[in-house]
């Protein structure tokens, strides 16, 4: 909603103050974009081309009180109090509504790459003219529909299940978000299922893999020391990134790192192994980065993969491949996971769970259980 001080003139030299305001526009019937305004006429007036003082201070008295009732007009309704809420708040497109949330998510940095990646196609799908209020059920099945069969990734491939499952479940919080705030009168997405979402492969290292990594030889030593760390720790690659010497507390009882998640903002107080501490290397200054020069982007992950190569590793192994690499050791050598959750820094004890999949011992053991056959094997 956009509120304007304007002027109307009349016949008698003066001109009439009002308020425009102005809730978007919308498609008619017949194709035609139209504007939605209304308005409020204030009765205060001013002389187009004052004459003398006088004239010109009642021009002064009468523009000051118009902006004095503008700004009280605009503080009312960004509070809710304004009389028109109801009525208007629905006629803010929708897209203009989860940019909104989008860039709240920027200032937070909470998931804000998927809803970024979850607009673009959502701007593909809608046009710019729908508003909240013309929300309902077919349309969020439409969107639903359109991600599942039509949209595409940059290579032009269809998108993956989970693909489909992030955007769509960014596109339900927003019109969650806005029944919630009463945009909307109705939680139009409360009786559509989700996409499903699939289970994707958490690649990681074995202890002997990561033995022969830490043998072979890294372009970049900062890059080898912290991935090394990670899988240490599980600490993720924006903790690491921007973990300081103020943070890291060397204790009668062992090293330990005092750091806020960057994801979940919570606060975590993380003991390091002695050799987690010594990759760390040599105390400096508090507000100094402990890993100086670490950089994210596409060639420190080409310098991972050539890395791994060089220890003859054929994995896709990513920097975040390293806190799986952590789960899964910590697990295989007798850790309960309720502390691997901790460790992890998960909410759910449902999230860390995935990893017993990987090291479930009986399943191993069961694929030997059936005795050898006496046979002949040809190729």
């Amino acid at each position: 909603m956009k509120i304007t001080l304007r002027q109307k003139k009349l016949k008698n030299g003066r001109a009439s103050l009002y308020l425009e305001f102005y809730g978007g526009s919308r498609m008619g019937k017949n194709g035609t974009k139209k504007h939605i305004r209304t308005f409020e006429y204030l009765k205060l007036y001013v002389f187009e081309k004052p004459q003398n003082a006088e004239e010109k201070r009642k021009n002064k008295e009468a523009l000051q009180l118009a902006e004095n009732i503008l700004t009280i007009r605009r503080a009312d309704f960004i509070k809710g109090k304004y009389q028109m809420k109801n009525e208007k708040k629905g006629q803010i497109t929708f897209l203009d509504f989860f940019r909104r949330m989008k860039d709240e998510r920027y200032e937070s940095n909470a998931n804000y790459g998927n809803w970024d990646a979850a607009l673009k196609h959502i701007e593909k799908f809608c046009s710019e003219h729908v508003q909240l209020k013309d929300v309902d059920s077919d349309f969020v099945k439409d969107f639903k529909k359109y991600l599942d069969t039509k949209a595409k990734t940059k290579g032009g491939t269809p998108l993956s299940q989970n693909s489909k499952y992030t955007y769509f479940n960014k596109f339900r919080a927003a019109l969650r978000e806005a029944y919630t705030e009463s945009y909307v009168q109705h939680d139009v997405v409360k009786s559509i299922k989700s996409f499903e979402q699939a289970e994707s492969v958490r690649e990681y290292l074995t202890h002997s893999e990561l033995q022969a990594l830490s043998h072979a030889y890294c372009k970049y030593p900062v890059l080898k020391n912290a991935f090394i760390f990670s899988c240490l720790t599980g600490l993720r690659w924006s903790d690491i990134a921007k973990l300081k010497w103020s943070e890291v507390r060397d204790e009668d009882q062992g090293a330990r790192v005092i750091f806020r998640q960057k994801k979940t903002d919570g606060l975590e107080y993380l003991y390091i192994s002695a050799q987690a501490r010594k990759l760390l290397g040599y105390r400096k200054n508090p507000n100094d980065k402990v890993f100086k020069g670490l950089k994210y982007g596409a060639h420190f992950n080409a310098q991972i993969l050539s890395w791994c190569m060089r220890a003859g590793i054929t994995k896709h192994i990513t920097f975040h491949s390293a806190r799986h690499t952590n789960a899964v050791l910590l697990l295989e050598n007798g850790a309960d996971i309720y502390t691997v959750s901790k460790r992890l820094g998960h909410r759910e004890i449902r999230t860390t769970e995935i990893y017993t999949k990987i090291i479930d011992e009986k399943m191993k053991a069961a694929a030997n259980m059936i005795p050898e056959l006496e046979m002949n094997i040809t190729a």
